[in-house]
């Protein structure tokens, strides 16, 4: 019987085949007291099987140092970065020994323990991207009791395939039958070793737009959805399923009108992308000759490379704050700082690059002696550059790093979360200050364009003061929605709630649009509005000739510049920036 699920779509297209289910990586942990002399024993056994899991991270890292791009992207060799590093994590460690030397804990129960501790500490970050980290923690947790328990890989073999119906001869025409993969939730671990299967989707019953799974599926262009609850227990073992990535649904034992609808979606699909990638090197010009810059949003150093093949003129943002996480306390000094934003910016090749400071915070601190637990509401506190005004030490040593780098291209150095004119004359105080402590030792350095980040507000409604003090402005339109509707988008309960197309939205867009070209200084977007194409028209129309997205997103929004008019899409903006429901005006 035909049935459907949906879920979350993070990663386009359509994958039709058949179901290879991963077991649930949610294993059954025994919960019993042991004797005091077992404790060493006990603490030990712990140890030994996350040594063993080390290990394989570390032999994964080595076949994916061997392995071009498009088998193990970039990406998926940075999350098995963090997942060495949350194995090797003190916290986890420290308490896993607490509850078995003073609980008497079995090292199961006392590893799933503390995985609650500090789980509760990821669901109380404000950073979509940094709270979905849980699931990493989760996944070597589980990775490890799997070594406990002696179970290897969670994929079950695929039973003896049943007769062909009629569906089937649809599709079962050569011997290559494509395969999707259906889980509870799936380990960066996993997905490489379950690479040689080429598995032509995702779908995971857990996860949202920028969980693991999701990143990976969209650097390898895969169609995956995800948050689709109980998928994995609904789906059987080699069952025809359709992944539609594009509308977030999953269609089970389709029906042959369904195969046949969906067959021919995905012809198209492919045919579409085709003609994309003829677009890469085709400047981005709009019909009436309008020139705008695709920029491309970075994590690390090594994501310049995909940006370059992608089509990106440039990085809008380059979230430094990843080379700073979970280092227990090891903060990375001016010389690793230094030589990461080197790389970023040679991997380039001469386009700019826009370095954003390091975006932490209470909700995120640098390491665990700094949380301050006092904070009830994580996204109103001592973050981004309230706390490296905070620590003044700290962000000296990362702006002689970035001044330093911007020696060898085009840098643009951004500050975050800006709000008061007190704040901008601090931290340009202490830009001149790193500037002169290189002075001062003889060290050469460059001299990048200073902008500021507009996500909040009190900055949209104070623009002036911002124009004066910067060369350029970046909208973060992701926490700039958040506060303006009062709205966590990761909230299931309000998360419907969350609208880049609301009125007041809107007007903050709009007005720092154009004051900035009044002023005759830089503007992009580089939060998720960016790389909506559903967006693209409405910010053209606005004045917005400057965007910042996900490397996989610039040719679709490229496609879209090439079709429009903005002499057109001007006086329609503004009918959709003034109609009470903009929503149902763009429609129209």
């Amino acid at each position: 019987m035909t049935f459907s699920i949906h879920g979350l779509p993070v990663a386009r297209g359509i994958a039709i085949g058949r179901a290879v289910l991963a077991a649930s990586s949610r294993m059954d942990v025994a919960h019993y007291f042991i004797d005091a002399d077992k404790v060493v024993e006990e603490i030990s056994r712990v140890r030994t099987a996350r040594d063993a899991v080390v290990e394989e991270i570390q032999r994964l890292q080595q076949s994916v140092a061997l392995m071009g791009p498009k088998d193990a992207p970039q990406e998926l060799s940075a999350i098995l970065d963090v997942h060495l590093m949350l194995l090797q994590d003190k916290e986890l460690e420290e308490g896993v020994k607490h509850w078995v030397s003073d609980r008497l804990y079995n090292g199961e129960w006392a590893l799933t323990t503390q995985l609650e501790v500090i789980s509760r500490q990821f669901d109380e970050m404000e950073d979509l991207y940094l709270r979905e980290r849980k699931a990493d923690l989760e996944q070597v947790v589980e990775r490890i009791l799997r070594y406990m328990k002696g179970v290897a890989s969670p994929v079950a073999p695929p039973p003896p395939r049943p007769a062909p119906r009629q569906q089937d001869l649809l599709l079962e025409d050569t011997v290559d039958v494509p395969l999707v993969l259906v889980a509870h939730d799936l380990s960066p671990a996993d997905m490489l070793q379950f690479k040689q299967s080429v598995f032509a989707g995702f779908v995971t019953d857990v996860g949202g737009k920028t969980s693991h799974t999701a990143i990976v599926a969209r650097s390898m262009d895969i169609p995956a959805v995800v948050g689709a609850r109980s998928a994995s227990q609904l789906v059987r073992q080699d069952d025809w399923v359709i992944i539609d990535g594009d509308a977030g649904v999953m269609i089970v034992d389709p029906s042959p009108i369904i195969l046949a609808e969906y067959g021919f979606k995905q012809r198209q699909g492919d045919l579409e992308r085709l003609r994309l990638a003829r677009l890469r090197h085709t400047p981005a010009v709009t019909l009436d000759g309008e020139r705008v810059e695709l920029f491309a949003n970075i994590e690390m150093p090594e994501d310049a490379e995909g940006a370059v093949k992608a089509g990106a003129v440039g990085v809008g943002l380059f979230r430094s704050e990843f080379l700073f996480m979970g280092r227990q306390g090891k903060l990375p000094d001016e010389e690793e700082q230094y030589h990461a934003y080197r790389r970023a910016i040679e991997g380039m090749q001469g386009l700019p690059v826009t370095i954003r400071t390091v975006d932490v915070g209470a909700d995120k601190p640098l390491d665990e002696s700094r949380r301050d637990d006092a904070h009830l509401n994580p996204a109103l506190g001592l973050r981004a550059i309230r706390w490296s005004l905070a620590d003044p030490a700290m962000f000296r040593t990362q702006l002689r790093a970035i001044l330093r780098a911007s020696l060898h291209g085009p840098v643009g150095l951004m500050i975050p979360m800006l709000a008061h004119g007190s704040e901008i004359r601090h931290t340009l105080a202490l830009i001149d200050h790193a500037r002169a402590e290189l002075d001062n030792a003889g060290i050469a350095y460059g001299h990048p364009q200073i902008g500021a980040m507009i996500e909040i507000p009190a900055a949209a409604l104070t623009l002036p003061l911002f124009l004066r003090y910067f060369d350029f402005l970046s909208i973060g339109t992701n926490d700039l929605i958040q506060y303006t509707l009062a709205i966590d988008r990761a909230d299931e309960s309000v998360a419907h709630l969350y609208d880049p197309l609301h009125p007041a939205v809107l007007k903050l867009v709009a007005d720092t649009i154009a004051e900035c070209r009044r002023a005759g200084k830089g503007v992009s977007i580089c939060g998720e509005m960016a790389g909506d194409t559903a967006m693209t028209r409405l910010l053209l129309g606005l004045g917005l000739r400057t965007f910042s997205m996900h490397p996989a997103q610039i040719l679709a929004v490229k496609q879209e510049v090439l079709r429009a008019d903005t002499a057109r899409l001007t006086p329609w903006a503004q009918r959709v920036l003034a109609a009470e429901d903009p929503a149902a005006e763009m429609a129209r």
